[in-house]
């Protein structure tokens, strides 16, 4: 199994930015609802936490406080390009250090807390549910990126 101390300082935070930049991609997808976005981003860790002993790694990345990247974007596409750079950089550390169970935990992890997300504020003029076409794009954008 792999531990946090199969990896070094800085490759651990950029596993830990990962999922909280994939919440705040789709977050800033769509006006509004940011209070209840971020709530629901704090419980997909807290649901996450409630599965332990499932994978050891996932485990210690969901027990930290989640890293946010507090770097000032200029534009929604800065953001979108540095939130997609976090998981892909994320994901090659582990495809190489992680077992393949183990990444396809932390995709799951991370889309499902993209999903929790989106669908935490009703959306205006949405007829098909409550997330929206930006957000849509944006999930769509965070799963081409862990592929």
């Amino acid at each position: 199994m792999t531990t946090k101390q199969h990896f070094t300082p800085a490759e651990w935070e950029q596993i830990l930015e990962g999922p909280p930049s994939a919440g705040m991609l789709v977050m800033t997808a769509q006006h509004g609802g940011m209070w209840r976005e971020t709530v629901s981003m704090a419980k997909a860790y807290a649901e996450a936490r409630e599965q332990h002993g499932e994978s050891e790694l996932l485990d210690e990345i969901v027990s930290e406080k989640p890293k946010i990247d507090h770097a000032r974007y200029h534009s929604p596409e800065e953001l979108q390009e540095h939130a997609l750079a976090h998981l892909r950089d994320a994901v090659a550390l582990l495809k190489d250090k992680a077992t393949p169970q183990e990444l396809e935990d932390y995709k799951r992890f991370v889309v499902n807390l993209a999903e929790r997300v989106a669908d935490a504020h009703r959306e205006s003029g949405d007829a098909q549910g409550s997330v929206s076409q930006a957000e849509r794009a944006a999930i769509d954008s965070i799963v081409q990126a862990l592929a």
